[in-house]
C-alpha cells in the first residue's frame, strides 16, 4: 500500500512540474512517424508584450516540451533592434510524431518509431502571477500550435482578461512522444 501511494506522489509531482510522465504500466506503444510542420505566427497581446527574441524563446521552449524535433524558430516582423515589439512574429519549422496508421502518417512515410502518450503541462494550475501574464500567449499557442501535434485529452481553462493579470489559466494535453531510445536516435 505504501509503494502505491508513493507512485501516485511521483505522478502528481511530474504533472505539477510540467514534465512528461512515464507511460502508464501496461500501456502499449504506438507506432508513429515524424511529419514535417511549418507555420508563421504573429503574437497579438494586450497584457504582456514580447521582444522578438523573447517570443522566439517562449515558443521554442513550449514546442520542445511537446516533443518537436528538428526545430527552427526564427523571429520576423521585427522593427526594433531591442525591446518589445508591437506584433512580434516567428516562423517555425519542425517535425512532430503522428500515428503511422493515420492519413498524415502514411503521407509522411519514413522510419517507424515507438511512441507513447504523455501528459505535458504548458501552464500549470498553480502558475504564479509572473507566468499568468503569458495567458494571451498560451491561448494563441493552443489555437495555432497545438493542432500541429498528435494530442488527446486537452485541458484548457483561462480567465485571461486583457490589460489585467488574473490567475486561473491552465493548458495541458497528452501528446504522442517518442520513447527515450527513439528520441536519442535523432
Amino acid at each position: 500500500m505504501r509503494l502505491k501511494s508513493l507512485s501516485w506522489v511521483m505522478v502528481a509531482a511530474a504533472l505539477l512540474l510540467g514534465t512528461p510522465s512515464a507511460p502508464a504500466a501496461g500501456q502499449s506503444g504506438v507506432e508513429a512517424v515524424w511529419a514535417s510542420r511549418a507555420v508563421s505566427f504573429v503574437y497579438q497581446g494586450f497584457t504582456t508584450h514580447y521582444s522578438c527574441d523573447g517570443l522566439r524563446d517562449k515558443i521554442e521552449e513550449m514546442l520542445s516540451k511537446l516533443g518537436a524535433r528538428d526545430l527552427s524558430v526564427l523571429p520576423y516582423g521585427c522593427t526594433r533592434p531591442f525591446g518589445v515589439e508591437p506584433f512580434p512574429g516567428v516562423r517555425v519549422t519542425m517535425r512532430v510524431l503522428v500515428p503511422a496508421s493515420s492519413r498524415d502518417g502514411r503521407k509522411a512515410g519514413g522510419p517507424v518509431v515507438t511512441a507513447h502518450w504523455r501528459n505535458v503541462v504548458l501552464m500549470p494550475d498553480n502558475a504564479g502571477v509572473q507566468e499568468e501574464g503569458n495567458c494571451e500567449l498560451i491561448e494563441q499557442f493552443k489555437e495555432t500550435f497545438l493542432p500541429l501535434f498528435s494530442t488527446r485529452h486537452i485541458r484548457y481553462q483561462s480567465n485571461c482578461i486583457p490589460h489585467q493579470l488574473t490567475l486561473g489559466t491552465h493548458l495541458s494535453a497528452e501528446v504522442l512522444m517518442a520513447d527515450t531510445a527513439a528520441a536519442r536516435g535523432r
